[in-house]
């Protein structure tokens, strides 16, 4: 990587920072007033549903989707069949758009866990915020290891030093403006993360000998463009991460449903919409982000005709490591090295300016919802009274979000720096990482929001199912497994579970897992709802 970062010359850093630089400056520029905490959590209500949509539409891409989905099509058997999630994708957008936004909007709150905690028992509130809190941290620090992996390219600086400078961006990004300016830079990554995309892959295909005949010609011989996958047997609930149409319409929308209507990331941004209406299509609509998918998908397949018919050489072969059958070790660093090598100068700083600039943006998103649960959990700002309290009392409030905003963002920071350790240690790519991670606190979260829906449960049973739901996935993921022992613990016991196997390698004892993390997604939303129905409430008021 030290060699391949001098492909990146000061036209580059200059495309680069002045993008940064005018990202800054539209952030500050659309902050608008910063006096109370809807003006710092809900952008005053104000802003349009288009607006919103891009933003949901940025944070759902981010910097995983750019450089995870053509590194997952590089890997030895990738292929199109992620696509097929889309149908599950779309279904839960659906769903969040036509039931659960009118719910929040005629309860008149900021978030989710606010609902909750008035249907059910003010402590299901402070549960639902401590199982977002983990989920966020667990998933979003992938998004910032997504970031560090092209900085890493560009300047061969050391991966721990990029995550702290992402870090600190994001940081920054927060504290300038909430939420308002969190979503117009969204809104700015969006645009660029198209038209990054069509570039990369119209010069990839334009410089290819035979154009687009040969991109299909190479690109179908390996099986790169197979989409459909509808097999249903025993294989498809095993270990693997498996992108099939039953796993896109069985789990995919337990999945969808906890992100985007129960998770406070991107639930944040429907208080953000004028009304219920606008709220709404802001959802459903954000499906159009499929087609950015698609578009890195053809990215991917792209590359892999590329490098079939450009062998790398020198410093770069060294950095993309393919192995005898000419497929990457290292999926996820094939499309950054790519944009650095190949691209001629001032548009690699432009692409990579908006894969810095968009993993920023998802995590100041992140940073955004995490201060507002803290805040609305330790202060009781559920209630809009709030919103017309004292200017005293609001100014404190505003001052101890930024507070938490930095604590927040260290926090998740240092987390990084574990995840990092984790996936070396594991080899696990970028892409099933992202989403292995949500299965951890998804369910249990979906299942106590359908226990306020329904307005039946009790906290006492919703409080088992949770800590059984996120156990049942500690014994299904080797995540923690691995760390432990790398710490010495030996793990040959774990062969015993019904979920793991413990293969024998010339490294020593390899955990390998039985059963596909997807399935968590349903599984912990049933355990969690079943006890939640079926352990009968102790109290008889909500007070």
């Amino acid at each position: 990587m030290k060699e391949v970062h001098e492909y990146f010359t000061w036209v580059d850093w200059g495309v680069l920072f002045g993008y940064l630089a005018l990202t800054t400056l539209v952030g500050h520029l659309m902050r608008g007033k910063q006096s109370t905490i809807k003006d710092f959590f809900a952008g005053g209500r104000s802003l349009p549903w288009l607006a919103v949509c891009g933003s949901i539409i940025a944070t759902e891409i981010s910097g995983v989707t750019f450089i995870g989905v053509p590194g997952g099509v590089m890997a030895a058997g990738g292929d199109f069949t992620y696509m097929l999630w889309g149908i599950g994708s779309v279904m839960g957008r659906v769903i969040v758009g036509l039931v659960f936004v009118k719910v929040f909007y005629e309860d008149n709150i900021y978030s989710p866990y606010d609902y909750m905690g008035r249907r059910i028992k003010p402590a299901l509130k402070t549960l639902a915020t401590v199982f977002f809190t983990i989920g966020s941290i667990l998933g979003q620090s992938v998004r910032v290891l997504v970031a560090a992996l092209p900085l890493m390219v560009v300047t061969g600086w050391a991966f721990e030093v990029c995550i702290l400078i992402i870090g600190v961006f994001a940081i920054g990004w927060t504290l300038m403006g909430g939420m308002r300016t969190v979503i117009w830079t969204d809104v700015m990554q969006f645009c660029l993360f198209v038209v990054g995309g069509l570039i990369a892959l119209f010069w990839m295909v334009g410089h290819l000998d035979g154009g687009w005949s040969e991109f299909r010609q190479v690109g179908e011989a390996a099986g790169k463009f197979r989409m459909w996958d509808a097999r249903f047997d025993w294989g498809n609930w095993g270990p693997e991460f498996k992108f099939t149409f039953w796993v896109a319409i069985f789990a995919v929308p337990f999945q969808n449903v906890t992100a985007f209507g129960v998770d406070q990331l991107n639930a944040q941004r429907m208080f953000c919409c004028r009304n219920a209406r606008d709220a709404s299509k802001a959802i459903i609509w954000s499906s159009v982000g499929q087609g950015i998918t698609y578009l890195m998908l053809l990215v991917g397949a792209g590359l892999f005709a590329w490098y079939a018919t450009h062998p790398p050489e020198g410093a770069i072969a060294d950095a993309l490591n393919f192995d005898s059958e000419g497929n990457p070790v290292d999926g996820d660093i094939v499309f950054p090295v790519w944009i650095v090598t190949e691209l001629p100068r001032g548009l690699k700083g432009l692409i990579l300016g908006a894969v810095f600039a968009a993993a920023i943006s998802s995590l100041d998103s992140i940073l955004a919802a995490l201060s507002q649960t803290t805040i609305s959990l330790l202060h009781k700002t559920d209630s809009h009274e709030e919103e017309h309290g004292e200017g005293h009392r609001q100014e404190y409030l505003v001052k101890q979000s930024r507070i938490w905003v930095v604590v927040w963002g260290v926090a998740l920071t240092l987390f990084t720096l574990l995840m990092r350790y984790a996936k070396e240690v594991a080899g696990i790519p970028i892409l099933p990482l992202a989403f292995w991670m949500t299965s951890y606190t998804m369910g249990p979260l979906l299942g106590m929001f359908i226990c306020a829906l329904l307005g039946k449960g009790s906290f006492r049973g919703l409080l088992i199912g949770s800590i059984l739901s996120f156990l049942t996935v500690v014994f299904m993921r080797p995540d923690i497994w691995v760390l432990l022992q790398a710490a010495g613990m030996p793990i040959d016991w774990l062969a015993n579970l019904p979920t793991f196997a413990v293969k024998e390698t010339k490294a020593g004892s390899e955990l390998v897992t039985l059963i596909g993390t997807h399935w968590a997604w349903p599984l912990t939303t049933f355990i969690t709802l079943g006890f939640g129905l079926l352990i009968p409430r102790r109290e008889t008021s909500n007070r």
